[in-house]
């Protein structure tokens, strides 16, 4: 599949979030959307690093303003050059990223811990970031769908339970991510009620 299809062939995830129950999640159809690091022309990295173990979803937000008609890849292969020259590490902090037409992007291989600016230790996070300021913007229906249906596919794939389920300034005291606009969906179990709702405990 080439860079461009890759992009431009989106499942409209209400199909996918549509199930009531998680024997009828379909997890294949969630990860045939998300556009691979080799699709957004990233750079894969071969690592030893020791995998860790998931036990946590936590969501985070981009922090900078993202424009509806930004460039997402370009802003990608930027975020990773950025990550490797000049913070020094492995690859793009997140292990997902969501634009603001609810696409998803591979970041670091999920099974390798992230990283972060701020006082904690992301070892054990799913880290699920959505591109922009929610300090400033509000987040639409298709990123929280999106949101939905990574927390999903985290909550199948390593069997994790809606209790696991957080936000960035959760964990650390130094900042305000996901923004504003964006935690009241976690504080309010917005997220949790929905994979809820789809059977998961």
């Amino acid at each position: 599949m080439n860079h461009h299809s890759s992009i431009t062939l989106i499942i409209p995830l209400f199909l996918i979030l549509s199930c009531s129950h998680a024997a009828e999640f379909k997890p294949e159809l969630v990860e045939s959307g998300i556009i691979l690091q080799e699709e957004w022309g990233g750079e894969r990295i071969q690592t030893d690093i020791e995998p860790h173990e998931l036990r946590y979803i936590t969501l985070h937000h981009g922090g900078v303003t993202f424009a509806d008609t930004a460039d997402a890849p370009a802003y990608l292969r930027n975020l990773q050059s950025w990550s490797r020259t000049d913070r020094d590490w492995i690859d793009v902090p997140y292990h997902y990223l969501i634009d603001p037409q609810g696409r998803i992007y591979e970041g670091r291989s999920v099974l390798i811990p992230g990283d972060t600016n701020t006082d904690y230790d992301p070892t054990g996070h799913a880290l699920i970031c959505v591109l922009g300021n929610f300090e400033l913007a509000e987040p639409n229906p298709a990123q929280l769908d999106a949101v939905t249906s990574l927390m999903a596919l985290m909550a199948h794939r390593f069997n994790l339970t809606t209790d696991v389920i957080g936000g960035h300034k959760d964990y650390a005291t130094n900042t305000v991510c996901p923004g504003e606009n964006l935690y009241p969906y976690l504080e309010d179990g917005y997220f949790r009620d929905r994979l809820k709702a789809m059977g998961f405990d």
